[in-house]
């Protein structure tokens, strides 16, 4: 059987080897497995609970054992949103010297038509990373996620919002008395406050992603400089050391006993209207751990331009070619189904402590 280089199997396994973008906090804080979350399905299960830290019961010996009942936990089916930047080749695209390549090219058009598709996924697999990078922010500061569908008009979308809590207002929210840039602000004092909403329901704690004011500020807060100058206690240490693009640990303070990471975050993305925006919005902070959720992907069903038939596939990264004879042009789209979600209730401290 000849080889089809446009076949969905074979661009699905070149997509695949696609070196992707580094998306800092969906990586350490939203990881996949691919053995649990992928799915085959449409639709995806989001399951979370509550953390605990219950004792087991001191018991007599003739009683043998006294049985524990198992905690419930939430569990609903969600269809995660369709992502599918699509991008098209034209003769026009096939005529003229693509980017990077040589003035005088020998390249004919059949032979560019590769580069250009190649080009084309990984730049539209990463605009994904980047939508995942933009949700897995929202999930860590609102406890949820807004997604706005396009259809037919451009300019009317349809909302979809996913929430990870039943109150009537996010629950994982910590509001400092005294802002820290103000007179009198207890920083310390406040981060111990935010620990202890995670360690009380035995959640672990230990990075707090912060905005790069709110960083700058921690580190000249007059009274953990001045604990950090103390050589007889092991408040901390200042070492900044980069972690990813965007992201670096600026400093280590010992908050009750446990040490956590300073981590700022300057990483920008280019919003639907055309503005730069970061990912963590100035004078908020966030306090967490590495691993807290986790990013599913659901099935991406499609129609074959080879058969016409329906096929469905599994994975992160879909891609769809297809040929258009009367208007020579080539579409290729690259389809995406992320659901962004924990895997505790609440396990993501967020705090505005530079705002008014």
């Amino acid at each position: 059987m000849a080889f089809n280089f446009y076949d969905t199997h074979y661009l699905l396994m070149a997509v695949e080897q696609l070196t992707p973008p580094t998306t800092f906090l969906r990586d350490r804080y939203f990881p996949t497995n691919d053995a649990t979350d992928l799915f085959s399905t449409n639709d995806v299960l989001v399951e979370y609970k509550d953390g605990s830290k219950a004792l087991a019961p001191f018991v007599a010996p003739r009683k043998g054992g006294v049985i524990i009942l198992r905690k419930g936990y939430t569990m609903q089916r969600y269809t995660p949103p369709f992502i599918a930047p699509r991008r098209m080749l034209t003769i026009d695209d096939l005529q003229k010297r693509g980017f990077g390549e040589a003035l005088l090219s020998n390249l004919t058009p059949e032979q560019r038509q590769r580069t250009i598709l190649l080009n084309d996924a990984q730049e539209l697999s990463e605009m994904i990373s980047r939508r995942e990078e933009a949700m897995a922010a929202e999930v860590m500061q609102t406890n949820g996620c807004i997604m706005k569908h396009i259809a037919d008009n451009k300019d009317v979308t349809d909302d979809m919002e996913v929430r990870y809590y039943t109150e009537g207002s996010n629950p994982a929210v910590y509001t400092p008395a005294v802002k820290w840039g103000q007179s009198g602000a207890k920083v310390l004092a406040d981060l111990e406050a935010m620990v202890r909403l995670l360690t009380s329901r035995g959640l672990p704690a230990s990075d707090l992603v912060c905005a790069p004011d709110v960083a700058d500020t921690i580190i000249r807060n007059p009274e953990i400089v001045g604990l950090l100058d103390n050589r007889r206690y092991e408040m901390g240490s200042v070492e900044p050391s980069v972690m990813a693009p965007g992201a670096a640990i600026i400093a280590r303070l010992n908050v009750l006993g446990r040490m956590i990471n300073i981590i700022s975050y300057d990483e920008t993305y280019t919003d639907d209207e055309g503005a730069n925006q970061p990912y963590i919005k100035a004078g908020t902070c966030i306090l967490t751990a590495p691993g807290a959720g986790r990013t599913l992907y659901g099935a991406v069903s499609q129609v074959e331009q080879s058969d016409g038939m329906y096929h469905t596939y599994t994975g992160r990264r879909i891609p769809k070619y297809l040929s258009d004879a009367n208007e020579n042009t080539r579409p290729l789209t690259i389809t995406s189904c992320p659901l962004l979600m924990p895997n505790n209730k609440n396990p993501f401290i967020a705090a505005d402590v530079l705002g008014e």
